[in-house]
């Protein structure tokens, strides 16, 4: 189960970052990203280019694929992540649940319940 709680997290992150970069257009707002435009934004006035970058590059996408991966990386390996890496998903899930209700946030209640309960607790 840790395996597929790996994957699932890591599957999550990859979708969530390709799928802003390129299906909802937020990569045509490169140019923007490395050019210096965002440096003296300010976040109560968002740009289109400010909220793309914050919605993909800068977003949960990356950091939940690089939990993922480590996860497979610890799952091969023998070792078997911490709880708290459960619990911690599952609060952060719970947040993203209450604030974006139509999200596919239940596979993240799923793998963090699997990394919580087939963990090394003692």
């Amino acid at each position: 189960m840790i395996k597929c709680a790996g994957f699932i997290i890591a599957v999550y992150g990859i979708a969530h970052t390709l799928g802003a970069l390129f299906l909802l257009g937020a990569a045509q707002h490169a140019d923007a990203w490395f050019s210096g435009a965002l440096w003296g934004e300010d976040f109560s006035d968002m740009s289109a280019a400010s909220s793309a970058y914050w919605f993909s590059i800068s977003s949960f996408g990356i950091p939940l694929t690089l939990i993922g991966l480590m996860v497979l990386w610890m799952h091969r390996r023998g070792i078997s992540p911490p709880p708290f890496l459960g619990v911690i998903l599952f609060a952060w899930t719970m947040v993203d649940a209450a604030v974006l209700l139509l999200t596919p946030w239940p596979l993240l209640l799923i793998a963090s319940g699997q990394l919580y309960f087939c963990s090394g607790r003692a």
